[in-house]
C-alpha cells in the first residue's frame, strides 16, 4: 500500500495492515469459491453427466462441505474484527496527549485552519488563520477540532490514512502525528455541492526550525515577546506565568 500512497502519520501503517488483511482473507475465499465453481462446471458438464443428480444436502457427508468452510470463514471474521477493534480504538477512541491543537472549519468550498501562535494555545490573540493551507510540525501529536459552517464535509488526508466527517452543529475531536516532512493533499471526501471536486488544500509538514520560521514570518511581534518571556523565565522563574 505504501508503494501507491506514501505514509506520513503514526497510524498509517496500521490502516494499511487492516486493508491488506481484509484483502488477503477475503481474496483467499473468493479464489477458493471461484476455483470450486469452475471445477464443477467442467467436471459435471452435460457431456460428462447428461442426467443431473438430485442432492438434498441433508446427509452428514454432504453437510460437512457447508459447515467446515462456514466455520473457517467465521474464524477469519473474528480475526478481522479483533484487529479492526484494536486499530479503531487506537485511532478513533484513544486520544494521546497533544503537543498542540488546531481548529479546522469546512465550508463550501474551502478549508479554514486556525493554528496556535507562539503561546501554543488555541483561541488566543496570536492565533494564525489560513485558508486551504495547514502547517504542522513533524513528530508532534496534534489534536484537531473539526467543524462545518454549512453542510456535511469530510476531512481527508490520504498520506495520514485519515478521514473524518465534519457535521454542522458539532465539534469533532481527532488526532494525528505526522512522521514525514513534505507537502501533501487534503481532500473533501463527502459530496458537498457543485464545487466539491475543487475543495482541495495542502498540508505542510515541517521541521521544527522551518515551522518556527513560518510562525515568525506571520507573527514576528508575538515570537519576539515569546522569546523575551522565555529568557525572563530562565533568569527569574517566578515571572514565568505572566501573560504575553
Amino acid at each position: 500500500m505504501q508503494f501507491i500512497i506514501e505514509r506520513a502519520s503514526s497510524f498509517a501503517a496500521d490502516i494499511d495492515f487492516m486493508i491488506l488483511l481484509i484483502a488477503l482473507l477475503g481474496g483467499f475465499w473468493f479464489f477458493v469459491a471461484q476455483g470450486i465453481l469452475w471445477y464443477f462446471m467442467f467436471a459435471y458438464r452435460r457431456s460428462k453427466n447428461p442426467k443431473a443428480a438430485y442432492v438434498s444436502g441433508e446427509k452428514p457427508e454432504e453437510t460437512k462441505w457447508i459447515h467446515w468452510p462456514h466455520y473457517a470463514v467465521i474464524v477469519c471474521d473474528i480475526v478481522i474484527i479483533a484487529f479492526a477493534l484494536k486499530i479503531w480504538f487506537g485511532v478513533k477512541q484513544t486520544l494521546p496527549p497533544p503537543d498542540s491543537t488546531i481548529r479546522i472549519v469546512a465550508q463550501q468550498w474551502a478549508w479554514k485552519f486556525y493554528h496556535p501562535g507562539p503561546d501554543n494555545q488555541l483561541g488566543t490573540a496570536d492565533d494564525i488563520g489560513t485558508v486551504d493551507e495547514l502547517h504542522v510540525e513533524v513528530n508532534k501529536t496534534y489534536h484537531f477540532k473539526l467543524e462545518s459552517d454549512d453542510v456535511l464535509h469530510s476531512f481527508s488526508v490520504p498520506v495520514f490514512r485519515l478521514k473524518q466527517d465534519a457535521v454542522p452543529g458539532r465539534i469533532i475531536t481527532g488526532w494525528f502525528k505526522p512522521t514525514k516532512t513534505g507537502q501533501f493533499d487534503i481532500q473533501c471526501a463527502e459530496m458537498c455541492g457543485i464545487a466539491h471536486g475543487a475543495m482541495a488544500a495542502r498540508i505542510h509538514i515541517e521541521s521544527p526550525e522551518d515551522h518556527q520560521a513560518w510562525v515568525k514570518s506571520l507573527r514576528p511581534d508575538q515570537v519576539t515577546k515569546q522569546n523575551q518571556q522565555e529568557s525572563t523565565t530562565e533568569q527569574n522563574p517566578s515571572k514565568g506565568t505572566e501573560a504575553i
